[in-house]
């Protein structure tokens, strides 16, 4: 027994730290972030520069979601969905977590210093700042949490922008607020559908104090509907031309009308499909508008 323990510690502990650094989330901010970087150059891809940018951003990512379990540790112990994550089951030690989400930040700002620009650096740093020191522990507080962490969510874009141009410039904000309204049909379909494990860690989210879900979902269609002309944008500014329009529109117009359908019964099976809606839509968008830009 003891042998068989000793020979499989060190697999399941990077099991463990891959954990730690939320691959889900870390590939939504990949996505994001190459978006912005492609979007945002000029005469083609610099793809040694796009690495640079890449392996920064994924560090600071990994070290954010580490150190957001950390601060979460006891809540995570008390919710079904998160109760299996290294920190509650102990197979990482806290000691050892805050080592790593902090070294993990250090080194990705660092890299991006060195391998993009102090700006995209900045960038990443303020969403890791904002996520961690706003929205993380407002979640105890107020269900107005998960507004004030759409603006870190929606920061990665902006991360590839800056690093392919040094600037930040419409086109950056553009992909900002639409990744700033996506978010919430996103997160409020898996907070709906997990709001008893929410109130039972003390998570103020807005499901757990709108047991009707009238507030919940008013949110999901409205931001969905906002979600529709500002995914347009692209198009109207010259990001991006007639083609990324009607595909922009049909997207949008699809995701509301799941939205719709989700709030006439308010099921958790509904709210599930929801979110793997959003799931789908937003890559889909992005990659439509790089599409559209390649044909150019």
């Amino acid at each position: 027994m003891s042998v068989t323990r000793v020979d499989t510690v060190p697999v399941s502990r990077w099991w463990s730290y891959i954990a730690l650094a939320k691959p889900d989330v870390t590939f939504l901010v990949v996505i994001t972030t190459v978006a912005g970087f492609y979007l945002g150059s000029r005469q083609g891809i610099e793809w040694l520069l796009l690495s640079h940018t890449l392996c920064g951003t994924m560090l600071v990512a990994g070290g954010t979601a580490a150190l957001n379990q950390y601060f979460e540790r006891d809540m995570d112990a008390l919710m079904r969905r998160t109760a299996s994550r290294p920190l509650p089951t102990g197979q990482l030690q806290p000691l050892e977590v805050l080592v790593f989400g902090v070294g993990a930040i250090f080194t990705g700002a660092v890299w991006l210093v060195l391998g993009a620009n102090a700006l995209a650096a900045l960038i990443a740093l303020a969403t890791s700042i904002l996520y961690l020191a706003a929205y993380t522990p407002l979640k105890k507080r107020t269900p107005l949490a998960t507004a004030v962490g759409a603006f870190p969510g929606a920061l990665p874009p902006l991360i590839g922008w800056a690093a392919a141009t040094g600037s930040i410039s419409l086109g950056g904000w553009i992909l900002f607020a639409i990744l700033f309204f996506w978010q919430f049909p996103h997160f409020m379909s898996i907070a709906w559908m997990y709001r008893e494990d929410y109130a039972r860690a003390g998570i103020k989210m807005l499901p757990t104090v709108d047991p009707t879900g009238d507030a919940t979902f008013a949110r999901i269609i409205w931001t969905a509907a906002v979600l529709v002309p500002a995914s347009l944008l692209p198009a109207l500014v010259g990001m991006a031309g007639i083609r990324y329009f009607f595909g922009a529109l049909v997207l949008g117009m699809i995701l509301l009308q799941i939205a719709l359908w989700a709030n006439r019964t308010r099921t958790n099976t509904r709210a599930k499909w929801l979110m793997h809606a959003t799931i789908v839509h937003i890559p889909l968008l992005l990659g439509w508008m790089i599409v559209d830009k390649l044909g150019h």
